[in-house]
């Protein structure tokens, strides 16, 4: 540090020691060495059971599992967002070639979409676990009855008929 060229100088550089180098030495010496060192820039939550894991009583549980959700429901709109950006992004740089050059980018984007509308779509904006969960339920239903979503009817095999 270099020499203070006044004695008002001196006596402010003291002064700022005097109240600066315990909050550094404790900065340093304690905080710094206790901190764990993520390889990430935000913060990880660590996974809890999922509704379907959670007792009916268990109040808790269920607010925890509410919780996971709406933060999954976060990144996986983050996700879509960021897809979504990338096409309009590309078809900006590569028209007038845009449906050649961007069909990898796109597909990519309506495939998220579609898998983000599958998990999320109709449940609206405030919406729960319990929600999510009963809407995956009936899916699963409806598509062991009539067949995947989107592909007609299910063919009824000769067995099926005869019961």
């Amino acid at each position: 540090m270099p020499e203070a060229r006044s004695p008002m100088a001196a006596f402010a550089d003291a002064l700022y020691n005097v109240i600066d180098g315990p909050v550094t030495w404790f900065k340093e010496s304690i905080v710094e060495p206790n901190q764990k060192k993520y390889a990430w820039y935000h913060q990880q939550y660590r996974r809890v059971p999922t509704i379907d894991q959670c007792y009916t009583d268990d109040v808790v549980c269920r607010f925890e599992a509410d919780q996971q959700f709406r933060r999954d429901r976060m990144v996986d709109n983050d996700i879509v967002q960021i897809l979504r950006q990338r096409f309009e992004d590309c078809t900006l740089y590569e028209a007038p070639d845009h449906l050649e050059k961007c069909k990898p980018v796109l597909e990519q984007y309506e495939k998220a979409a579609e898998n983000w509308f599958i998990k999320y779509g109709d449940l609206g904006a405030y919406t729960n676990a319990k929600a999510a969960y009963m809407k995956q339920k009936h899916r699963m239903i409806w598509e062991r009855r009539h067949g995947p979503i989107g592909s007609g009817t299910k063919k009824v095999s000769e067995e099926e008929q005869e019961h």
